[in-house]
C-alpha cells in the first residue's frame, strides 16, 4: 500500500518527518499510534496542549455543548459561549491580576493576533517602524514574519519584509541589550525611525529558550512609557502557565500595552487567538480587522472551562513545581559533559549543544523518538533540545520521560 501522506500531502509537512508514525489516540501526556504504541509527549503540540490531551473536564464541557445543538461558528455575533468565555477570562484571570484589557477575538491562529497588534500599534501612533529582537518568532504571515528572524522562515516570504528594526535580545553576548536599544532610538544619527511599538517574547521559545531578565523587561517597559512607544508581549507559546505564571510577564511585575495569546488559550487544541489591549488603544473601526473563524464557539467553551480549571487547580504553582523536577534532572545530565548547557523556567527547558555540536540536538530528537519520547529542537542552528511537557503531566510519567532524555543524551554523546 502506498503512503497516502507522501503521495498526496504537500512537501511542506515537517513534524511528521521527525515522528514518522500514524497517531490515533492521546491522553494527557501520552500519545498512541495506530498500532497501540505509547509515546510520552514532551512537545505539547508546540505548546497548544498545556492542559494535556483530552483533558476530561474540558472535554466534558465541550461534549455537553455539542449535545444540545448549540451554535458552532458565529463570526463576531454575540453567543452564550462567548459571553461565558469573556466573563471567565476577565473575572478569573485579568481582574485578580489588576489587568484592565479589552479583549479582541482574532482569527484561528496566533499569527493573526500578532498582525492585529502590529496594525493597531501603527494606527494608534501613526508610526510605521516596529522594533523586534534577534531570535524572535512571531508567526508565518507577512506582518508577523517581518518581526521574525530565522532565515528559513523569512526566505519563504518571497517579498521584502519591511518597517522593522532588529535589536539584540537580553543576554546577547558582548552587548548591553537595553543600552543598545535606547541608543538606536535616541540617537538622531542612528538611522532608525522611532517605532510604533516594541514586540517581544519574555522567553524566546523557538529562539532557543532564551529567558529575558526581570530587569531588562522592566527597563523596556519604563523606556516605552517615557517615550510613547507601545509594548507588545507575544505570550502565544510561553503564556497560559508555561513559564510558571499565567502570563509570562507577571514575574517582572510589568503591564504590557498589548498581549497576544493563542495555542493553549482554547484549552483543547482548537484554533483560537486573542489580542488583549489597554482600553485607550481600542480604536479599530468595526470590521477593520476581522476573520471568518473568530467566533469559534467550541474554543470559547473549551477556553472558559480551561481557565476555570487553571485557577481551581493552581496550574501556575504546578508548573513551577514540575519545573524544579525538570531542572534537577537536566542539571544532572549536563553536569556529566563539558560545555553542555541548559536553561529554562516553569515547564519550558532546553539543553544547548551549541558549544559541542549543534547537530546533536536533532540526533537526540530521533533517538528519543526511537524510545517513544517526543522532543523538538529550537534556536540557532537548531542546537537546543526543547523540553515542554503538558502542565498536567503525572509525576511518574514526567520522570520516565526525563530518564529517556538522560539515556538519549548519553547515547548521542557517546557515553
Amino acid at each position: 500500500m502506498s503512503n497516502i501522506f507522501e503521495e498526496h500531502e504537500s512537501e511542506v509537512r515537517s513534524y511528521c518527518r521527525k515522528y514518522p508514525v500514524v497517531f490515533s489516540k492521546a491522553k494527557n501526556a501520552e500519545m498512541f499510534d495506530e498500532d497501540g504504541g505509547r509515546y510520552i509527549d514532551f512537545l505539547s503540540v508546540a505548546g497548544s496542549m498545556n492542559y494535556g490531551h483530552n483533558n476530561p473536564v474540558i472535554k466534558g464541557a465541550i461534549q455537553e455543548y455539542l449535545a444540545e445543538d448549540h451554535i458552532i461558528n458565529s463570526l463576531d455575533m454575540y453567543t452564550e459561549a462567548k459571553r461565558d468565555f469573556i466573563d471567565t477570562l476577565y473575572n478569573r484571570i485579568l481582574a485578580p491580576r489588576g489587568l484592565d484589557y479589552k479583549i479582541m477575538c482574532c482569527g484561528a491562529t496566533g499569527t493573526n493576533a500578532v498582525e492585529a497588534a502590529l496594525k493597531l500599534a501603527r494606527k494608534n501612533t501613526k508610526r510605521r517602524n516596529v522594533i523586534a529582537f534577534g531570535g524572535a518568532f512571531h508567526g508565518m504571515t507577512l506582518g508577523s514574519l517581518a518581526v521574525t528572524t530565522d532565515r528559513i522562515s523569512r526566505e519563504g516570504a518571497g517579498v521584502s519584509l519591511d518597517d522593522v528594526t532588529f535589536a539584540p535580545y537580553d543576554g546577547t553576548e558582548g552587548v548591553n541589550a537595553l543600552s543598545y536599544l535606547k541608543w538606536i532610538i535616541d540617537d538622531d544619527h542612528s538611522g532608525v525611525d522611532k517605532p510604533a511599538a516594541i514586540i517581544l517574547e519574555t522567553i524566546q521559545a523557538e529562539g532557543g529558550i532564551n529567558i529575558a531578565s526581570d530587569e531588562w523587561l522592566r527597563g523596556i517597559r519604563k523606556y516605552c512609557s517615557e517615550n510613547g512607544i507601545l509594548l507588545i508581549v507575544d505570550d502565544i507559546q510561553v503564556g497560559i502557565g508555561r513559564s510558571g505564571w499565567f502570563f509570562s510577564f507577571e514575574r517582572a511585575g510589568i503591564v504590557p500595552d498589548m498581549v497576544v495569546l493563542s495555542k493553549s488559550i482554547s484549552g483543547f487544541g482548537m484554533p483560537m487567538s486573542l489580542l488583549l489591549m489597554k482600553p485607550e488603544l481600542d480604536i479599530f473601526r468595526p470590521a477593520e480587522h476581522n476573520g471568518t473563524f473568530r467566533g469559534n464557539n467550541l474554543a470559547f467553551v473549551g477556553g472558559a472551562a480551561a481557565l476555570k480549571y487553571f485557577e481551581d487547580n493552581k496550574l501556575d504553582q504546578v508548573s513551577r513545581a514540575n519545573g524544579l523536577i525538570i531542572e534537577n534532572a537536566i542539571k544532572d545530565i549536563c553536569a556529566k559533559y563539558d560545555n553542555l548547557e541548559y536553561r529554562g523556567t516553569g515547564m519550558i527547558w532546553g539543553i544547548d549543544f551549541s558549544r559541542i555540536d549543534p547537530t546533536y540536538a536533532i540526533k537526540c530528537v530521533h533517538e528519543a523518538f526511537n524510545n517513544h519520547l517526543i522532543l523538538e529542537v529550537a534556536g540557532r542552528k537548531d542546537a537546543v533540545l526543547k523540553i515542554m511537557p503538558p502542565l498536567t503531566i503525572e509525576e511518574d510519567t514526567l520522570k520516565e520521560g526525563l530518564e529517556i532524555v538522560a539515556k538519549t543524551v548519553a547515547k548521542v554523546m557517546g557515553k
